[in-house]
């Protein structure tokens, strides 16, 4: 099943893009596979909820997974963040997330 997930790009550009729900993938997979940003500049981490680049801002009232540990350790140190900041790397792509908008923060 594909689900419709909405992505403000850093250059304010917005982005509709179908995700699969059966391949274990991430949202910082996603805006990688679409080439949202420049290569270099998502997921330096590899994924690990230790860098902050994949940060974004969620933008609407689809229900997420819980932060973890790693994800709030990461994102307190962080100078960006909002009330509604998460790591892209630390969501899983499910049908839960159907309709799902979020903005990429900036890198600085």
């Amino acid at each position: 099943m594909d689900i419709t997930i909405k992505i403000k790009d850093r250059k304010g550009q917005i982005h509709e893009v179908k995700a699969p729900t059966d391949m274990a993938l991430n949202l910082m997979h996603v805006v990688r596979a679409y080439e949202l940003e420049p290569v270099g500049t998502i997921g330096l981490c590899g994924g690990m909820a230790m860098c902050h680049t994949c940060q974004c801002y969620t933008t609407n009232d689809v229900a997420l997974p819980e932060k973890r540990e790693a994800e709030l350790a990461t994102l307190s140190r962080l100078p960006n963040t909002k009330s509604n900041s998460r790591l892209s790397c630390q969501i899983p792509v499910t049908k839960e997330l159907d309709g799902l908008e979020i903005e990429i923060a900036p890198l600085f």
